[in-house]
């Protein structure tokens, strides 16, 4: 095992493009990390530049403590898995799992012993004499997986492994991931634009932009505390809702609605407009809901029965924030869209209907504000204690 540390990477492609920008990362040895992002921020150009895949424009890596930021590959002491497994179709699951060990001259005995064993880990046993295509997405997943294990490296460079397989075997291969670097404890670095990946998996989350982290956390605390716009709409599902309001006073005042502030949870003192976030799970169907809670009566547009909850759908009226804004399109402003389609998830007994109006209670004590220029958090020290004082 090992712990891996980037020091200003850079890398710029011969086309002129900056994929990662004088980026700085620390996973501890055995350590879970998860890089999220949408597609085109550089997660795999990040990933293959500490395989050793990529060449650095600038900047330092270190694996194990150890320079290796000329190394080649084969000297690194990591395992990649890619997202399409790269099996070899004429061996047999034996073969392609003990390839690498063939490679580096492994002698046969030992190599027989950490295939096998491998095989028992992953439950591939009855397929170790099948080759690729008589196999399943989830298994040909686990033989990719079981390739990098057997070789017994500092660490695991995964790379979307788990994009190709449909939503239900996801979810069953990837309890099977977090299960197996419990017991391996082999540090991980994990790329994914699925942040229910990132959530479920990761020790800790980077947020990823443009070929920069925005935010490194665990992902409760991304979750509860997001540095800006951009990380709190990507980390959470459902989306969080994202809506330009106004503080007054005590006050928030959003489209149609006003509801009284929790004081130990607003830029209190100001009077300014900010971008207000607040997620579905904030709101409840009153009737189920503690009466202390202030409440809004909305019309519902779209209702979502989901079995364990339900997702009401209304609108304000207020300018809702742009996805594209907050992907950093230049041609797109923070604001925009005249009214916002909120979506509230309550309890499925809601007697919510299409047209019907129905009354919400929200939780001040939950909600978000963003500075609506910057898309900076007003919440997040030093921010939110200068903009109280400027405020007083």
């Amino acid at each position: 095992m090992a712990d891996i540390r980037l020091e200003g990477i850079t890398k710029v492609f011969p086309s002129g493009f900056c994929a990662i920008r004088s980026l700085d990362l620390e996973v501890a040895d055995g350590e879970f990390l998860v890089l999220v992002g949408p597609s085109g921020c550089s997660k795999t150009t990040l990933l293959r530049t500490i395989a050793g895949l990529e060449d650095l424009t600038h900047g330092r890596i270190e694996i194990g403590g150890k320079d290796v930021t000329d190394a080649p590959p084969r000297r690194r002491d990591v395992a990649m898995v890619f997202q399409n497994y790269a099996l070899y179709p004429h061996m047999n699951v034996r073969k392609n799992l003990g390839y690498g060990l063939k490679v580096r001259r492994v002698p046969r005995a030992e190599a027989r012993r950490r295939v096998e064993e491998v095989a028992s880990m992953l439950g591939l046993e009855e397929l170790l004499d099948r080759r690729p295509a008589q196999l399943s997405g989830g298994q040909r997943q686990r033989v990719a997986m079981g390739r990098a294990i057997v070789r017994e490296p500092s660490a695991f460079l995964m790379d979307e492994p788990l994009s190709n397989l449909d939503a239900k075997l996801r979810v069953g291969v990837r309890a099977s991931l977090a299960e197996l670097h419990r017991r391996l404890g082999v540090t991980t670095v994990y790329v994914t634009h699925d942040q229910t990946e990132a959530m479920t998996l990761g020790q800790r989350v980077a947020v990823m932009r443009e070929g920069r982290i925005l935010q490194t956390d665990r992902p409760q605390k991304l979750y509860e505390e997001p540095k800006d716009l951009f990380v709190a709409a990507f980390i959470g599902s459902p989306a969080m809702n994202l809506v330009e309001a106004r503080i007054d006073g005590r006050e928030l005042v959003f489209g149609q609605y006003r509801v009284a502030l929790d004081a130990g949870r607003s830029p209190a003192g100001t009077s300014r407009n900010v971008v207000l976030g607040i997620r579905p799970e904030s709101f409840e169907d009153a009737s189920f809901a503690p009466g202390e809670l202030p409440t809004i009566e909305v019309e519902v547009a779209v209702l979502e029965e989901l079995g364990a909850d339900a997702h009401v759908f209304f609108r304000v009226d207020a300018p809702q924030v742009t996805a594209e804004a907050l992907e950093g399109r230049e041609d797109a402003t923070l604001i925009a869209d005249s009214t916002a389609l909120f979506s509230a998830r309550v309890d499925p007994r809601t007697r919510a209907r299409v047209g019907e109006r129905v009354l919400l209670a929200v939780d001040p004590s939950r909600f978000h504000f963003f500075d609506s220029e910057t898309g900076s958090s007003l919440l997040l020290e030093p921010r939110h204690a200068a903009v109280a004082v400027a405020g007083a």
